[in-house]
């Protein structure tokens, strides 16, 4: 299924995030990490309500994680789905995805835990993945501290939506944790510049060069980004991984890396549901005024809430 034109309420969201472009390092970059918290709380305001939420402090392997718990209304305990926010391995927050894992805790009736992560490219690979593999083990062993009932799963949009797969296929080679599910929104996985979806729909969202430089600062080496552990696509063996939910948008340079992972589950015989939003653009389900980013976290929150109920 495609489109032959985005959506419109994705296109002036999309139109109105080119206005500020992505710095490739520098001065610029680190202003811009200064001020997106604030102007994204300020853009935030009157969110989502969730039963409560806290600030969470996960020991990371060079220092504690912030990280935030979002808890849903009802009585404990709830299954704990941990969450890692896109942004290239070099922008994001906990503080960007608020309203998306407010949303999500609604939908799945479920804990989340939103974690932050060190950044590239201060902090290239391995770092993010060090810590996003210690936060689920961490949150995998603290059940009465997050209310949960032992039950796991793992989530991430973007370059998030990696963390989370590596996550999940670390867990399984590693004898680590159980994890019940992973649910990869528009993932940051196997992209290739000659992809057609990297041809047609580069400059929406997300340029090439600014696919280049996140890739360059994150991975630093070929020998790097061939690791299975910093893009899944290179896994051998993916057969013991969670069940998986995989979600695209049409528009998205990234969506044909993160359509040819959903088949590698597949093929490895990975319970996988594949959902592409056809007229959508890369990071849909964060832009508050697009009405399909409410069906798409909806549909995600069912998945887990099926995955964990009970």
């Amino acid at each position: 299924m495609s489109a032959d034109q985005i959506d419109p309420q994705a296109k002036r969201a999309a139109a109105r995030k080119s206005r500020i472009p992505l710095p490739h390092g520098g001065y610029k970059l680190k202003l811009l990490r200064l001020l997106t918290d604030p102007l994204t709380r300020l853009q935030n305001r009157n969110p989502p309500s969730v039963g409560a939420t806290e600030s969470v402090s996960v020991p990371g392997p060079e220092g504690d994680l912030d990280a935030r718990l979002y808890l849903p209304s009802g009585d404990p305990p709830y299954p704990t789905v941990v969450f890692f926010h896109g942004g290239g391995f070099v922008l994001g927050s906990v503080e960007t995805h608020d309203r998306l894992c407010r949303h999500l805790t609604r939908e799945s009736g479920c804990a989340v835990l939103s974690v932050e992560y060190r950044l590239a490219p201060e902090h290239p690979f391995p770092a993010a993945v060090e810590d996003a593999y210690a936060a689920v083990e961490w949150a995998a062993e603290s059940t009465d501290r997050l209310r949960g009932t032992g039950d796991v799963a793992v989530a991430g949009d973007s370059a998030g939506g990696n963390l989370a797969a590596v996550t999940a296929l670390m867990a399984a080679e590693r004898d680590g944790p159980d994890i019940e599910h992973q649910a990869l929104l528009y993932p940051g996985i196997g992209v290739d510049p000659e992809q057609e979806s990297v041809r047609e729909h580069a400059g929406i969202v997300l340029s090439r060069e600014d696919i280049e430089w996140f890739s360059a600062a994150y991975y630093r080496s070929d020998i790097h980004r061939r690791n299975p552990y910093a893009d899944p696509i290179n896994a051998g063996d993916l057969s013991g991984v969670a069940p998986a939910t995989v979600v695209t948008a049409g528009f998205d340079p990234l969506r044909d890396g993160g359509k040819a992972y959903a088949e590698k589950l597949v093929a490895d015989g990975v319970a996988t549901r594949y959902e592409t939003y056809p007229a959508m653009v890369h990071g849909f389900m964060t832009m508050r005024e697009v009405d399909r980013a409410l069906d798409a976290v909806a549909s995600v929150g069912a998945d887990l809430a099926d995955a964990l109920d009970g």
